[in-house]
């Protein structure tokens, strides 16, 4: 029994109908006699989507419990016990409760697959995994669950369910999508027009990927290499000449004159990695053909018409753009040339050749390095010259003992080490001296350049021959040899780079350090200015006297109008600029991280600044509205003249007055005070205070009789300001009086501790988890049953602000026993502050000993 057929409708967003589609291809097939059932569909209360389930088989769900809830499930045993032909089941991307058992429902629909059974399911384009991140930076809204890219492409058939957004706008304001009470939230959230734009567009261009490959695999299986011109692809035959920019640009043009161009530039190189082209030129122009939206690719072919017709039939490419040849018009008797050879073979893939300035003016040969350094150079001249003439010398003393075989030998040895040590040009010149001292020294008749014996003649022929083939070979050998290790060391350091790049480093001064090391320069700057014109500014620099501006280095790589890598000590040769080129760039990386980290912490400091805002805009409309209305009524009340009121009943209204006025005073306080933590304008007055009585004072806004007090007068005095001292003990004593059962009292107790001062307010209320212990010192955060309109959550913030201004610290700890108990963290008056260690992720309290610290604001 063979595998079941997967169909898939993508939907561009959530709403278009992909459910519907499906629910409607499944009628379609009950109606042809198709065994045909549902195994899951969310219909999320549409009536239309449930209008459609009549007729058709349902396979009962599986009720699963997790946590104490219920909840129901696809039952994967019960779809293949029933054997269908075809199975509808929604929502590929869901994710299973726990304990099911596949994690995933893709999972389970591939179970199904196994067992023969067709599937057709649903999955909108925003469940893609790879599309997971650029759909969460278009909405704004972090997709949960997704579904691998394979499965989806697996499907033998994609079906594209699309909606323009006016359309699908209209569709929910109508509420055939979402219930009413969630329509406007969603149409000014997820569902803005250009959200959804963006959403069909990457649904389309994911579909047109999609079919593209299917395209692909139907003309590979069926031997069809003629050009289907489904769409515009533009193939350009770089050389690495100059001529290369203009071509680009050219074809460019040409992609952007149909809808969904694409261009494609490339490179034919050789098999033996010899490259007549400048590895500059073609890194430059990659970077064009990729600022210009197209790809480049290198190829590696010996005949470069059929590499480049090979290439452009491989991706179906329907036009091809080349240069008009830079030979030489006598060059033409070698051959017609890549471009009329191309034209030729092309068949129906148009060729299209662009004039431009370099065209006739012939190829610039470029001489390949020996790469040897200037020493060695020198060395091999003085030994091509030199070496022939001593070795002669030699030989003429014991020309009786040697034969001519054996003195040709000595000097093609001779003519080899120059070449190891010099190159090809010096090896050549030892080869011509030596071809002529023998000739001269060795070859009847003797102390003149005729020869008698033709036999002597050939000899001396293939002498120099093989002398300058073994010569060409051995300084290749060479080349080779230094290009090799040239690019084990390029590619060592870009491995770096990149391994830099993908643990994220953003240390600069180690990066440019690592740059100064690898090309062995004095010192290495990065510049900056803030606009294409402005002066340079130094933002990170190794190494002594480091240069200010770019025109002041031996080395200058720039980055962009604005940022440029400066280097000092020596001139590089031009072969070490890309690589140095790749540090640059991430230069300029580590530089952009580390400013989008400024922005980021900015923007969650503005953002922070609104939800505070957004908050005590809600307090002052709810919160402080409560006491006002109490006040206006009680005076009201008390200026009427239809009401002849009792001096107890005047003094009830007096009394909800001045509570109410006390709540206003409250309330104003803590929000006059969170504001002011805010904006960093709290500056503590700092003096010797004793706690005894600003304990005093802090609860002179309580009961008397709902708090025990045990501040001994012998305690040290403490560091602090009396009045920030005085707003901390009022609050947390406040917030404990509140959330204390009636029939017990608050404990106010203080005691040294290990050189600190310590006092816990203790309460016996509810308590508070571990996980919120934190948060309750949050602005804004009522915890528990704390009344919505009894303060705006501010208490425990300014406390904990105030605190950690006075130099101390403030957590919260569990009351043995059940409840809360503030543990509040003082400096004696007479030991010098250091910070102690405090609760997780806040700033420490003072200890004695040690050097001074300042307070963390």
């Amino acid at each position: 029994m063979g595998r079941g057929k997967l169909r898939i409708y993508l939907g561009a967003a959530p709403g278009v109908g992909k459910t519907y589609a499906m629910l409607g291809e499944g009628r379609r097939r009950r109606d042809r006699g198709a065994d045909v059932v549902v195994g899951l569909i969310e219909c999320h209360g549409r009536p239309r989507t449930e209008e459609m389930l009549d007729g058709l088989e349902v396979v009962p769900r599986q009720d699963m419990v997790h946590r104490g809830s219920a909840f129901t499930e696809m039952d994967v045993d019960a779809v293949i016990a029933r054997r269908p032909k075809v199975a509808l089941i929604d929502e590929l991307a869901h994710t299973n409760v726990p304990g099911s058992r596949n994690a995933k429902r893709w999972q389970d629909i591939d179970e199904i697959l196994d067992a023969g059974i067709d599937v057709i399911s649903t999955v909108n384009i925003q469940h893609l995994e790879s599309l997971n991140d650029v759909v969460e930076s278009i909405t704004g809204v972090p997709q949960r669950e997704t579904v691998p890219d394979a499965v989806v492409r697996r499907a033998s058939q994609i079906e594209l369910v699309d909606m323009s957004p006016e359309a699908l706008r209209r569709r929910m304001a109508h509420g055939n999508v979402y219930a009413p009470e969630k329509v406007d939230a969603a149409l000014s959230n997820y569902f803005r027009v250009g959200n959804l734009t963006a959403l069909r567009e990457l649904a389309l261009l994911w579909v047109a990927d999609r079919v593209d490959e299917y395209l692909q695999q139907y003309r590979t299986e069926h031997g069809i290499d003629a050009t289907w011109p489904a769409r515009e692809r533009i193939v350009v035959g770089l050389t690495g000449g100059p001529e290369g920019e203009t071509l680009l640009r050219r074809a460019a043009r040409i992609a952007t004159r149909g809808s969904g161009g694409e261009l494609l530039a490339v490179y034919v190189s050789k098999s033996d990695g010899l490259s007549g082209a400048s590895p500059e030129a073609l890194e430059h122009q990659r970077t064009l053909v990729e600022s210009l939206g197209g790809t480049f690719h290198s190829v590696i072919g010996e005949d470069v018409p059929t590499a480049l017709l090979d290439f452009a039939r491989g991706v179906n490419a329907t036009q091809i753009v080349l240069g008009s040849s830079r030979r030489k018009p006598w060059q033409y008797v070698l051959g017609p040339g890549v471009g009329a050879t191309v034209a030729a073979s092309s068949g129906d893939i148009d060729v299209h050749i662009v004039t431009h300035e370099h065209a006739g003016v012939g190829r610039t040969v470029r001489v390949p390095r020996s790469g040897v350094s200037r020493r060695r150079l020198l060395l091999s001249w003085l030994v091509a010259l030199i070496g022939p003439v001593l070795l002669t010398v030699i030989m003429v003393h014991n020309r009786d003992h040697l034969a001519l075989s054996t003195e040709m030998l000595l000097y093609l040895l001779l003519t080899v080490g120059v070449a190891l040590l010099g190159g090809l040009w010096a090896s050549t010149l030892t080869a011509v001296m030596a071809s002529l001292l023998l000739n001269y020294y060795f070859t009847p008749p003797m102390h003149t350049l005729t020869i008698r014996d033709p036999e002597n003649m050939f000899a001396l022929g293939v002498f120099v021959v093989v002398a300058l083939a073994v010569a060409s070979v051995v300084d290749v050998a060479a080349r080779r040899t230094h290009q090799a290790a040239r690019s084990q060391s390029e590619s060592e350091t870009l491995s770096f780079l990149a391994g830099s790049v993908l643990r994220g480093e953003q240390a600069l001064p180690a990066l440019l350090e690592r740059v100064r090391e690898a090309f062995g320069m004095e010192s290495v700057a990065m510049l900056q200015r803030t606009e294409p014109h402005g002066p340079w500014g130094c933002v990170g620099s190794v190494g002594p006297h480091p240069v200010r501006k770019p025109e002041e280095a031996d080395v200058e790589v720039p980055v962009s109008d604005t940022m440029a890598l400066a280097l000092s000590g020596r001139v590089l040769p031009a072969e070490d600029r890309r690589v140095l080129g790749a540090f640059a760039a991430q230069a300029a990386v580590v530089l952009e991280r580390r400013q989008l980290v400024a922005e980021a912490a900015e923007a969650r400091r503005l953002a922070e600044g609104n939800r505070i805002r957004t908050a005590l805009l809600a307090a002052v409309s709810h919160d402080l509205r409560t006491p006002l209305a109490a006040i206006k009524a009680s005076v009201s009340s008390l200026r009427s003249e239809d009401v002849d009121w009792s001096p107890e009943d005047e003094a009830e209204l007096l009394a909800a007055i001045e509570e109410g006025a006390d709540r206003l005073d409250a309330l104003i306080g803590n929000l006059l005070d969170m504001s002011r933590l805010q904006t960093g304008t709290v500056t503590p007055l700092f003096g010797e205070v004793a706690l005894d009585e600003v304990v005093a004072g802090a609860l002179l806004g309580v009961p008397e009789t709902a708090v025990v007090l045990d501040v001994p007068e012998t305690l040290p005095t403490v560091w602090a300001d009396s009045g920030l001292l005085d707003r901390v003990l009022a609050n947390i004593i406040e917030n404990a009086v509140k959330h204390n059962p009636p029939d017990r009292r608050v404990h106010v107790r203080a005691e040294a501790v290990r050189g600190r001062v310590e006092l816990r307010v203790v309460d016996r209320g509810r308590g508070v988890p571990d996980e919120a212990k934190e948060r309750i010192f949050e602005p804004f955060q009522r915890y528990g049953d704390a009344p919505a309109g009894n303060g705006v959550g501010l208490g425990l913030a300014v406390a904990r602000g105030f605190a950690e201004a006075l130099g101390g610290a403030l957590a919260a700890e569990d009351t043995p026993g059940g409840g809360l108990t503030m543990v509040l963290t003082l400096r004696p008056a007479d030991a010098h502050p250091v910070l102690l260690p405090g609760p997780p992720g806040r700033p420490g309290a003072p200890e004695t000993g040690g050097t001074p610290v300042p307070a963390a604001p």
